[in-house]
């Protein structure tokens, strides 16, 4: 029973309040840009179309919709949470204030798989929209500096047998290239903004935050000047809005509005970040479930806006294509600025997803340290510039070497289970606390429990089930790993099995 040990909610605040050498400097603003910086980027730009021209048709704005349901189950669990235990280290500190220590460390282990590994696949993706800006003005990168010199051989597989199923282990080949320099590049400086202070990261991520809405915002501005102009087309491209199955499930009709609403329900993913920052917000009770929600609130509006503007400037299935929305407005001759805006939005919506991913790590680290878990060095704070600095360099090298070796589509597999996995756990402490200590005070109550609750675990538990079985492979030894750390150094280290 030692594993499902506890730490009391009691403690938890206690260590809230007390002095821990973070600097309280954010407001529910800043919490709420460190929350749309996390969840908006590329994903924007080019799954919208994607799951447009192959699931849902114009009406991948329900697809917007139902996911963003989906995920406000998980976000109102969190908000609770949050509220109660504003301490550094998100769905890992609660998982250990409410199911036990083993269950937190797993949370633990799966963020960090979460922010490391995201982190890297979209530095990755940086490197490539720079590439794709540079050569606009002549301006082109050796090939062997600007690629990972490591990729998938799609003609060399490994079949594993585990005898209920059957799959293709993916390996590796060399492409020739030595190192992919932009995100080596981008995810150092990064690090750096990172190390001298948490105003200084959150300035810069305001302003990455203040270009990209701005941008989308303008897109839907000209998407309704363009309708009041052209509403016989738009509304063409509009009818039907769900365009008829075909026979297939999945592609279109209501059945592809749901596929669609299960590709781009990862578009949502990281709002989660907010929460790693409570001992750094000045109000946490007050300003977490404020950033958390608005987060999700905001990019649901911005999400379905941009959606339905995509699909009335061209039809549908013209949208698979890598750049949906410079493809769009290139068919309906909009002017050249907003190409330029379009992409000066991606590559600040890109930099601002590393830059929160980066800032979620460390904390989650120090929380961990500061409970025993893993050494003490990885919980120092510095004394000028109050930050985790010696995890926030660990975190941020590891992301150069990981982003500087690895493709994007190797790095992507391994974020997404690991992440609904966390979720889940966080949505069953509610239960469990609201049930074992249905008194302490919440600043903030999840609506309809245990209703809320349960919908987000089976929610996240159906989107796990739906990943492809060499994802779950990866989790397995990902949490081989995990558990050997575990049994080997933190079980003993613990601070509440010495207490």
């Amino acid at each position: 029973m030692s594993l499902f040990r506890t730490k009391s909610i009691a403690s938890l605040q206690a260590e809230a309040a007390a002095e821990h050498g973070y600097k309280r400097t954010l407001g529910p603003i800043s919490l709420i840009s460190l929350g749309i910086g996390s969840v908006v980027g590329a994903g924007i730009f080019v799954q919208t179309g994607q799951a447009a021209a192959l699931y849902g048709g114009p009406a991948i704005a329900i697809s917007f919709i139902v996911s963003g349901i989906a995920c406000l189950f998980a976000g109102l669990c969190y908000a609770e949470l949050a509220s109660m235990i504003p301490v550094s280290g998100s769905a890992y500190t609660y998982t250990y204030g409410s199911l036990g220590e083993v269950l937190a460390w797993v949370v633990g282990w799966c963020l960090i798989l979460e922010y490391l590994f995201s982190g890297a696949a979209v530095a990755v993706s940086w490197s490539g929209a720079t590439r794709d800006i540079l050569n606009e003005f002549h301006l082109a990168l050796p090939a062997s500096l600007a690629n990972a010199p490591l990729d998938v051989d799609p003609d060399h597989t490994i079949p594993i047998n585990l005898g209920f199923v059957t799959f293709q282990l993916q390996t590796l080949k060399t492409t020739g290239a030595l190192i992919n320099i932009p995100a080596v590049f981008i995810s150092l400086v990064l690090t750096y903004i990172l190390y001298i202070g948490i105003k200084e990261s959150a300035n810069f991520n305001n302003l990455m935050v203040l270009i990209k809405v701005g941008v989308l915002l303008a897109l839907v501005g000209y998407g309704i000047w363009y309708f009041f102009g052209h509403s016989a087309s738009v509304l063409a491209n509009w009818t039907p809005f769900i365009p008829p199955n075909e026979g297939t499930f999945g592609e279109h009709g209501w059945s592809g509005v749901f596929r669609g609403a299960g590709a781009i329900f990862f578009a949502y993913v990281g709002f989660d970040c907010v929460s790693s920052a409570a001992q750094e917000t000045k109000n946490p009770q007050r300003d977490l479930p404020v950033g958390l929600l608005g987060t999700l609130l905001i990019v649901s509006f911005l999400f379905i806006s941009v959606s339905l503007v995509l699909t009335g400037l061209v039809h549908y299935d013209q949208l698979n294509v890598d750049a949906p929305f410079i493809y769009a407005l290139q068919q309906v001759h909009a002017p050249a600025l907003f190409r330029y805006l379009i992409e000066a939005a991606t590559l600040a919506g890109l930099t601002s997803v590393i830059l929160v991913s980066l800032l979620g790590q460390p904390r989650i680290f120090f929380s961990m340290a500061n409970d025993g878990l893993l050494p003490a060095t990885f919980a120092k704070i510095h004394p000028k510039y109050g930050t985790p600095h010696v995890t926030t360099w660990i975190t941020g090298i590891s992301c150069a070497i990981i982003s500087g070796l690895f493709p994007l589509n190797l790095l992507g597999e391994l974020i997404s289970i690991g992440t609904l996995l966390a979720f889940s756990l966080v949505c069953a402490g509610v239960l469990v606390l609201r049930r074992t200590q249905p008194d302490l005070p919440r600043s903030f109550r999840t609506p309809w429990v245990p209703l809320v609750p349960l919908l987000g675990i089976v929610i996240c538990i159906v989107q796990m089930f739906s990943l492809p079985a060499i994802t779950w492979l990866n989790l397995t030894i990902w949490m081989a790993l995990g558990f050997a750390v575990y049994f080997g150094y933190s079980r003993k280290h613990s601070k509440l099995a010495k207490a």
